[in-house]
C-alpha cells in the first residue's frame, strides 16, 4: 500500500474515533482504494455529520441503514454497477468525485461532485464512482429494500469492471 494511501486511512480513522463513531470494517484492500463502516446503530448520529442532520427515519426503506465512508484513489473507477436489495445516498465529504448514472446498462456522462454536494441513487440503477485528480472522500449511507434479507457486499451486480471482478 502506498504512504499516501495510508495516510489517508489513518486520517479517515483518526477523525471517525475523534467523532465518536464505531468503525465495524475497514477495508483498504480495494484496487480503487477502500472503506470503512459503521455502526447502523450509529445512522442518525452519521447522517448528523455527514448529511446535514438528515433525519434517519425519512431515510429508511425497509428500517435498516448501513453507513459507510468510501475512500477513492485519484484516477481510479468502482466497477459500473447496481445492486438488488439496496438504493444509496452518497455525500461528497472531501475531493471532487465523478459518478456515473443511467437506468440502463449504457453509461452516460460523468457528473463532477465537489465537497457537500450529495447524490441519490435508487435500487437498480446502474453507477460508478469515479476518482479524478485527488482522493476522493464520500460518505454513503445503504437504504436496505429488502427487510428479510438486508443488502452486504454481495449484493452487487457488475456490469463492467477495470480490475476483472
Amino acid at each position: 500500500m502506498s504512504d499516501q494511501k495510508k495516510e489517508i486511512f489513518d486520517s479517515v480513522a483518526q477523525r471517525l474515533k475523534i467523532e465518536g463513531f464505531n468503525v465495524v470494517n475497514r477495508d483498504e484492500t480495494r484496487p480503487w482504494g477502500g472503506f470503512f463502516v459503521i455502526d447502523e446503530a450509529q445512522a442518525q448520529q452519521f447522517a448528523n455529520v455527514y448529511f446535514d442532520g438528515l433525519n434517519v427515519e425519512e431515510l429508511k426503506i425497509s428500517g435498516k441503514l448501513s453507513p459507510k465512508i468510501l475512500i477513492v484513489a485519484p484516477n481510479t473507477r468502482l466497477s459500473w454497477q447496481y445492486h438488488h436489495r439496496r438504493a444509496e445516498i452518497w455525500r461528497v465529504v472531501s475531493g471532487t468525485v465523478g459518478v456515473i448514472t443511467s437506468e440502463t446498462d449504457d453509461q452516460g456522462e460523468v457528473q463532477q461532485l465537489a465537497p457537500e454536494q450529495t447524490i441519490k441513487l435508487k435500487q437498480g440503477e446502474r453507477h460508478r464512482l469515479v476518482g479524478l485528480d485527488d482522493w476522493g472522500i464520500v460518505s454513503e449511507i445503504w437504504q436496505h429494500t429488502d427487510p428479510s434479507n438486508p443488502s452486504d457486499e454481495s449484493d452487487i451486480v457488475r456490469v463492467s469492471d477495470d480490475f476483472g471482478r
